[in-house]
């Protein structure tokens, strides 16, 4: 059974500690789960009843790729004008409630879990009609579209029928669900969820040109980012520019689950 961690809103006690585990470098950044309060929610132009975090967007020198947005839809709420940008392609992974996706006129039941790959210029609405809140991820891509190269067709899935793949020689402890096919040079961005068994790990320090980001949906790991060993939770994003180290070591007692976005097959660009 499948849990997935959502932003706790609300205000800290005047009582509580200012220290945590914040951290933002030249090589990543580390946002708590209790960052995510009431004080730094956003709203955004065509929606209504809903708020936001904003837990990535691009910065020069930085992450310059992506965005990802935590977002909360009350019901009633949800927009039908959802994307301004024309060049927008998105995943939504909704992990709390239930919204409803029209795209390209068909209607789509979204529950926790359910994911959805959108194209640039797709037409699509996003609505809750449920009596709960509802919460999904939205992460949003500059589509790089090759001369010769269709852009790929949307899909709406759900992560219950996409096969975990089990990283060679780890006995199932490390897998990573793969929603397109790493093949398929149509697409520019890979949103995948990563699965740690108790005691699986990343062995070596990965490091490599694709920027990420990574929400902690479920259980708790330590992670190398760079050169620190940062302790991380159910609730969590890591955020890491190109090149950064990285390593993860999930010691249990539950398994350690996460929400990894990154950039992939195109040219580096040239200025």
């Amino acid at each position: 059974m499948s849990s997935y961690a959502t932003p706790p809103g609300g205000l800290p006690p005047q009582t509580q500690l200012t220290t945590n585990r914040a951290r933002f470098t030249e090589a990543y950044a580390v946002l708590p789960r209790g960052t995510m309060t009431d004080i730094v929610t956003s709203a955004l132009p065509h929606w209504e009843g809903t708020r936001l975090w904003v837990v990535a967007r691009p910065m020069t020198g930085f992450a310059e790729t992506f965005s990802q947005y935590v977002v909360e839809v009350a019901p009633g709420g949800g927009s039908d004008r959802p994307e301004l940008e024309r060049r927008a392609e998105a995943v939504l992974l909704v992990v709390g409630g239930a919204l409803t996706l029209t795209l390209d006129g068909r209607v789509h039941e979204l529950v926790a879990g359910g994911y959805a790959w959108l194209p640039p210029g797709a037409a699509w609405t996003l609505r809750n009609g449920g009596p709960e809140v509802a919460t999904f991820h939205w992460v949003r891509k500059a589509y790089e579209a090759v001369d010769g190269i269709e852009v790929p067709e949307a899909f709406v899935t759900h992560e219950s029928h996409v096969e975990a793949v089990e990283m060679p020689g780890t006995e199932g402890a490390w897998r990573t669900q793969r929603f397109v096919d790493p093949a398929d040079v149509r697409h520019d961005m890979h949103v995948n969820i990563v699965t740690f068994e108790p005691g699986g790990a990343i062995p070596f320090p990965e490091t490599h040109v694709m920027e990420h980001g990574l929400y902690v949906l479920e259980g708790k790991a330590v992670y190398l980012l760079n050169e620190d060993w940062v302790e991380v939770e159910a609730g969590d994003f890591m955020w890491l520019r190109a090149f950064c180290p990285q390593a993860c070591y999930a010691g249990g007692p539950g398994r350690f689950r996460y929400l990894l976005y990154k950039d992939v097959n195109r040219h580096a660009r040239l200025w």
